[in-house]
């Protein structure tokens, strides 16, 4: 600090920068008045496209910040401690901060917007998520429209609202010493969940939160108060990047469910894997929600949900913004079924099955999202026909990377004519033209008299331009790690909401679940009967409702012979089985009103986290359901890798 000091000209740059800015916010023009959305809070009157640029954090037309425009940018920023796990931060119009962490916003005077999502006075405090497994949050001061009062007054009602909370004078001088006109002013506060207690728990991700280290020489005092919340400012590059064609798709998207004239729109996004799809569903949702009052979403990915442990498909009705990754917002949807896989590929059938089940479950009446898988190359291609005849979307948001070429372009003119993995596309209709040439397309359709039997879709395409983009290989977490997370997230819902420590699950108590309560079927292979309660004991089940009445079965378990397409109330661990009581001893966060209806466990292929194993506190001599002693050499002792790039010898040419 102290060179930095002794250096006039940038003493001086920074003097006439905060001069440019305060002298620009002082003379800006009032913002426009604002429109109050039905159960939504309040967003300003703009254009669409005006409204969707205005929802970045980071515009990728204007190159990034260099380290001094940063740290310039960074001395901006007001932050004040108040006591233990609360800070005041003042945020002028423009300036954002990026974080990594976890806390609790709450603001208090002006407006900010954090993925997209507006904050304003008199709501409820939003959690943020902030886990180095994903790109960082921003906390942006957006415009708002002021109080028609002297800049004296507006001042002396953020005093009140700092008296209010109980701020230290010293802390109320420094705060109000930058006040400005289009000011925001948030409140901080530690945050901590069961959930978020629990995933701590295991030393693999008892980081998670913690931002990693900058290059910066040493902490400023805001470095220090943000520390107190549990959150740490990061470079803003390492937040949400959107390229121009996502700000042109986010604008059609806004101005269609705005439009009441339209209907409810149905979106469909498509795409390679680690192309950002579930972030622009999160981001798309949030935009939504500013003027919606809800916004439902149909979760058809098996390997990476949104709202949900793994392996299943669903429809969820969501109100709240998504402020975070899948593993900080699990919630029970409002349709689901379990389909027990990560991956659909075995059995692309009961894939298609279990989406005509949960999708008639939609009403029409809000805007729907719709999260496929990244499965795209191959028969994946040919089923994604499939589901998007289907489901009929009214928009097709197709995400490729720039490395990614073979993904053809899905046209209503490519959907209707090619042939899905289990749907025929009608022939495609040519014609010769006067000079020779074949011309075919949607002009000859038309003039051939054929028409296909809807509108179509209107096709928007994106490509990303964050670093890694359509890269699965340079993701910053792993697939398999994301969903551990997720299950341990679900799991998290048993421990008490109310109580610091964490209680390790074999300290639960389980429920006792008699043999001829429920009917059992393993989804992924076959089992004999003989060796069923082996594949039951230790495994990840969901606690499912079969229409039909399970049959009673004195001596034994009762078996299902066809893998059941029906409603999941919830996931459980069976932790036990007791042979001579014929008891299962089943741990779920599940509450008791549902678990009567349940009737029926289905087992896949989703296995328990490693750690939960590995990590049993207070166990003395061999852990449970663990050993030691494991001869790999032994012929089908390891599992067997796929090598999926290489073709089998009918493909190959001669």
């Amino acid at each position: 600090m102290a060179n930095r000091r002794l250096n006039p000209a940038s003493l001086l740059r920074r003097q006439r920068s905060r001069r440019r800015r305060r002298k620009a916010a002082l003379q800006s023009p009032p913002a426009p008045p604002e429109k109050k959305a039905r159960g939504g809070p309040d967003v300003l009157q703009r254009s669409a496209r005006e409204f969707a640029r205005g929802l970045l954090s980071a515009r990728p037309s204007q190159p990034p910040p260099t380290d001094e425009e940063a740290s310039d940018e960074g001395e901006m920023l007001t932050a004040v401690e108040a006591k233990e796990g609360r800070a005041f931060l003042l945020l002028p119009q423009g300036q954002a901060l990026t974080f990594t962490g976890k806390c609790s916003l709450t603001c208090l005077y002006g407006s900010v917007r954090v993925f997209g999502f507006n904050i304003v006075p008199d709501q409820p405090p939003y959690h943020l998520f902030s886990p180095y497994s994903h790109c960082a949050l921003t906390i942006e001061a957006v415009a708002y429209k002021e109080p028609e009062t002297s800049g004296k007054e507006m001042k002396a009602e953020a005093k009140s609202i700092l008296r209010a909370h109980l701020v230290p004078r010293d802390a109320r001088c420094k705060l109000m010493k930058d006040f400005i006109p289009q000011c925001s002013m948030i409140l901080l506060e530690r945050l901590d969940t069961p959930a978020t207690r629990f995933i701590h728990s295991y030393s693999n991700f008892s980081h998670i939160f913690k931002a990693k280290r900058q290059k910066a020489p040493s902490f400023t005092p805001e470095d220090t108060v943000l520390a107190s919340v549990g959150a740490g400012k990061q470079d803003p590059r390492s937040g949400l990047l959107m390229s121009e064609s996502t700000l042109s798709a986010v604008e059609e998207l806004v101005q269609a469910c705005q439009d009441e004239d339209e209907g409810c729109p149905i979106v469909l996004v498509c795409g390679p894997k680690s192309v950002g799809k579930s972030t622009f569903n999160r981001y798309l949702i949030n935009i939504l929600l500013n003027s919606l009052p809800c916004i439902e979403f149909l979760d058809c990915d098996l390997g990476q949900p949104e709202f949900t442990p793994p392996g299943c498909v669903s429809l969820i009705n969501v109100t709240e913004p998504l402020l975070g990754p899948p593993f900080t917002h699990q919630h029970t949807p409002r349709k689901m079924v379990y389909f027990g896989a990560t991956s659909c590929e075995q059995d692309t059938e009961r894939y298609i099955d279990t989406l005509k089940y949960v999708f008639n479950a939609y009403e029409r009446d809000v805007p729907l999202v719709i999260n496929t898988m990244g499965w795209v190359k191959g028969a994946g291609l040919l089923l994604l026909i499939d589901v998007i005849r289907l489901l009929a979307p009214s928009h097709i948001v197709q995400i490729s990377a720039e490395d990614f070429r073979d993904m053809p372009q899905l046209s209503p003119e490519y959907i209707h004519c090619t042939a899905g993995l289990h749907t025929r596309g009608k022939a495609l209709l040519r014609r010769k033209s006067l000079n020779g040439m074949e011309d075919s397309g949607q002009q000859g359709l038309a003039q051939a008299g054929f028409h296909p039997p809807h509108p179509g879709h209107q096709l928007l395409c994106v490509q990303p331009e964050f670093p890694g983009a359509g890269n699965a290989g340079t993701g910053r977490t792993h697939s398999s790690v994301l969903r551990d997370m997720a299950i341990l997230a679900y799991l998290g819902q048993l421990q008490p909401p109310d109580v610091e420590s964490v209680f390790p699950l074999h300290s639960l108590i389980p429920y006792q679940v008699p043999f001829n309560a429920v009917a059992l079927r393993v989804i992924h292979t076959d089992v004999a009967p003989a060796h069923i309660l082996y594949s039951v004991n230790a495994s990840w089940v969901g606690l499912c409702q079969v229409p039909d009445q399970v049959p009673c079965n004195a001596d034994g378990p009762v078996l299902l012979m066809h893998t059941p397409i029906c409603n999941c109330l919830g996931f459980g661990i069976v932790r036990g089985v007791d042979t001579d009581k014929k008891l299962y001893h089943i741990l779920t966060p599940v509450a008791p009103q549902n678990l009567r209806f349940v009737n029926c466990l289905l087992i896949g292929s989703i296995p328990i986290p490693n750690c939960i194993f590995l990590n049993q506190v207070g166990i003395e001599g061999e852990i449970p359901y663990v050993t030691s002693e494991y001869n790999y050499d032994i012929s089908g002792a390891g599992k067997l890798k796929l090598k999926k790039h290489l073709k089998r010898r009918e493909h190959t040419q001669p």
